[in-house]
């Protein structure tokens, strides 16, 4: 890569804070990590860890992500985006609600497995990504799709 291109990435280069590093977080942070962001996942189970790729070039921080020192480690104050994608609605919410509110974080998203709190969190100006939500959209548009061009019943 010559020094044109390397500074054109590191120039467009975000600073991004994932919490979760299970299959969603390990592979936001694999993805990003490799195309020249700087990445900090958090997690609580160092064991977690071990789904990031031999490639990833970011941090790793153990810890609990609903802990202020822990988010000021991770240097939350300078973050372009954070990622909540733990298993845990709660958590997801909790820490986007600080992530917005008391770091400033200018994007935050956060994962929301019940579809009835994403009301909730747009309502606090967080941005969510509904796993249940979307998968029914796509479930629905396939059966949608396929009874375009006939029944789909077996005869």
């Amino acid at each position: 890569m010559n020094q044109t291109n390397r500074k054109a990435i590191m120039k467009n280069s975000l600073y991004i804070v994932i919490v979760g590093c299970g299959r969603l977080g390990s592979l936001l942070a694999n993805r990003l990590s490799h195309s020249g962001h700087s990445i900090v996942v958090i997690d609580r189970d160092e064991a977690t860890f071990n789904d990031l790729s031999s490639d990833y070039s970011g941090f790793r921080l153990e810890g609990d992500a609903t802990q202020m020192a822990v988010l000021k480690m991770a240097k939350l104050k300078n973050a372009d985006v954070l990622f909540a994608a733990t298993h845990e609605d709660n958590v997801n919410l909790m820490v986007a609600q600080v992530a917005k509110k008391i770091f400033h974080v200018p994007h935050v998203l956060a994962r929301v497995f019940d579809p009835r709190r994403e009301q909730v969190f747009d309502q606090l100006g967080i941005e969510t990504i509904s796993p249940t939500s979307v998968a029914a959209e796509m479930f629905l548009m396939a059966v949608a799709s396929g009874h375009e061009g006939g029944s789909g019943a077996p005869s």
